[in-house]
């Protein structure tokens, strides 16, 4: 489970929406590998305003994971419809972390890097 921090501005939060964003956010771990996942920590912001005498729901959340921060912000008129559009943009932009940071892409790195020395005409 991802450790998560959630915080109201400008609004009351019940238990129902707490228990929804720890339920979306929380599983995104998944997506992480293990080492990603010690270290991972998600701070959520849920933003209540009114523009023009309409209400705006805002979801935004900052995921710090080992070499980079992730942020992913939704305005939407519920509540709960931010949280899972936010939920969507994390899980995308997750994955793409773990392609680029995982253990594979590393492996790739290292491989490439070896090839470009045996191929260089100082080795032979």
């Amino acid at each position: 489970m991802l450790k998560t921090t959630l915080n109201g501005v400008h609004t009351e939060l019940g238990d129902d929406i707490k228990k929804y964003v720890d339920r979306k956010i929380g599983r995104l771990d998944r997506f992480l590998s293990r080492h990603a996942r010690e270290s991972a920590h998600a701070e959520v912001y849920l933003k209540e305003s009114k523009v023009k005498s309409k209400k705006q729901n805002t979801c935004e959340v900052v995921v710090k994971l080992p070499g980079e921060t992730i942020t992913v912000k939704e305005t939407t008129i519920n509540m709960f419809a931010a949280v899972d559009i936010v939920e969507a943009k994390l899980k995308n932009l997750l994955k793409k972390y773990n392609e680029t940071h995982g253990k594979q892409a590393i492996h790739k790195r290292v491989l490439a890097r070896m090839r470009r020395r045996t191929d260089s005409p100082e080795s032979v």
